[in-house]
């Protein structure tokens, strides 16, 4: 199965050093059947880059909570045993939980697919710092603050490989 893990660009670091990323229990998001519902397709790369979306603004979240990280989302796609990642079936249809699942247990980085990473980009920084302080507006309904969010979101994320992950936190 196919998760998608929120970080910063400090958290990947760690998860480099440590090998594994964790500890759990860690948020990640994958293809549900509350996000299927919700999206409205079958096709599982539609899907799998839904899930991406989604972790990429949890992502947000945690530049929200690190000011001194980098303005850049970073997502880390993890192949993991089926039943691995669970949801919360009281959450499966939240709009807010969409997607949501956890892993119990740390991750070695070893399963890690790919490394998902926004652009070194003065515009693409700057967007998603406006997009960071605009979040907690963004979630409360002003609809101002949802648009700079949604400004951050319409750049898309770089891919990586894995192999990069030491030139990425550098």
């Amino acid at each position: 199965m196919r998760v998608y893990v929120p970080l910063t660009l400090p958290a990947l670091a760690e998860a480099h050093r440590a090998g594994a990323l964790g500890p759990g229990p860690l948020l990640a998001y994958a293809v549900t059947p509350g996000l299927r519902e919700w999206y409205v397709s079958d096709d599982l790369e539609e899907l799998e880059y839904a899930a991406l979306n989604r972790a990429a603004q949890a992502s947000l979240r945690r530049l929200a909570a690190d000011a001194s990280a980098v303005r850049r989302r970073v997502v880390v796609a993890l192949d993991v045993p089926d039943g691995t990642a669970v949801a919360d079936p009281d959450r499966a249809l939240d709009p807010d939980a969409l997607g949501e699942v956890r892993l119990a247990d740390a991750v070695p980085l070893a399963r890690a697919a790919a490394v998902h990473v926004d652009a070194e980009d003065a515009d693409v920084a700057a967007d998603v710092a406006a997009a960071v302080a605009a979040l907690e507006a963004a979630e409360r309904g002003d609809d101002d603050a949802r648009f700079t969010v949604d400004g951050a979101e319409a750049h898309e994320l770089l891919w990586f490989a894995t192999q990069e992950i030491p030139q990425l936190v550098a």
